[in-house]
C-alpha cells in the first residue's frame, strides 16, 4: 500500500510540476528559462518524496528511464512546450534523468542520502544559478560566458544543500565535506557545455561526498 501511495504522490506531483511550467510558459514565452527551470528545480523534488517513502531502486531506475525516454522523444515532438522550447540546443533534461537512474543505482540501497545530495544539488544548485546569472549576472568570470553572481549562487546554495543532505550519516564532518562539495559542483558546472552539467554535477557530487565520507 505504501508503494501504492508513493506512486500517486510522485505521479501528481510530477503532474502539478509540469502544469506549472506550461503555465509559466504560456504566461511568459518571451523568458523560455523560467519554465524550463521550474522543472528543472520540480522534478528534481521528487526524489525526497522516494526517500521518505523508501520507494525500491528498481522502481526509481524505471522512473528515470521513462523520464529519459519523454525527454528524447520531446526533442523532436514538442509534447510539452515548457520542456522544448529552450531556445538553445541541449541534452540537458535527458542527462537529468540518466543521472537520477544513475544515483538510484549506485546510493539508492546502502547510502540513499547521497543519491538525494547529488539530484538536489543539481535542481536548486545549478536551476538557481542560471535564474541569477541570466537575471542578475552582471560581471562576467574569466571571459566565459559564466557571471560571478551565477557561480557564488551555485556554490553557495550546493554547500547549503550538502551540509543538509549529510546531516543525517554525517553529524560533524559535514562542516568541512559541504563546502568542498560546494566547490567541486560549481567546479564541474563551470566547465559543462549543452548540459551535460545534469550528468557531472549529480554524479561527480554525490562520488565526491562518498569519497569525502571515507576519508572522514
Amino acid at each position: 500500500m505504501t508503494m501504492f501511495w508513493a506512486g500517486i504522490l510522485i505521479t501528481s506531483w510530477l503532474g502539478l510540476v509540469l502544469l506549472t511550467a506550461e503555465l509559466v510558459h504560456a504566461w511568459f514565452p518571451n523568458v523560455k528559462e523560467w519554465s524550463r527551470k521550474v522543472v528543472h528545480i520540480g522534478a528534481g523534488q521528487v526524489v525526497l518524496i522516494a526517500y521518505a517513502l523508501g520507494v525500491p531502486t528498481s522502481w526509481g531506475i524505471v522512473a528515470a528511464a521513462i523520464a529519459g525516454v519523454i525527454t528524447l522523444v520531446s526533442h523532436w515532438v514538442p509534447i510539452f512546450a515548457s520542456i522544448s522550447a529552450v531556445g538553445r540546443h541541449s541534452w540537458g533534461t535527458f542527462f537529468y534523468a540518466v543521472s537520477i537512474g544513475t544515483l538510484m543505482a549506485l546510493f539508492w540501497d546502502t547510502l540513499p542520502e547521497l543519491a538525494v545530495l547529488g539530484i538536489l544539488v543539481m535542481a536548486w544548485g545549478d536551476g538557481l544559478a542560471a535564474l541569477v546569472g541570466i537575471h542578475w549576472g552582471r560581471h562576467r568570470l574569466l571571459g566565459t560566458s559564466k557571471s560571478w553572481e551565477g557561480t557564488l549562487t551555485m556554490f553557495c546554495v550546493s554547500t547549503l544543500v550538502a551540509a543538509l543532505s549529510l546531516t543525517p550519516i554525517a553529524a560533524l564532518e559535514w562542516f568541512w565535506i559541504a563546502p568542498l562539495i560546494g566547490l567541486g559542483a560549481t567546479l564541474l558546472e563551470l566547465i559543462a557545455w549543452r548540459g551535460i552539467d545534469n550528468l557531472t554535477v549529480p554524479i561527480g557530487s554525490a562520488l565526491l561526498a562518498y569519497g569525502l565520507l571515507n576519508l572522514s
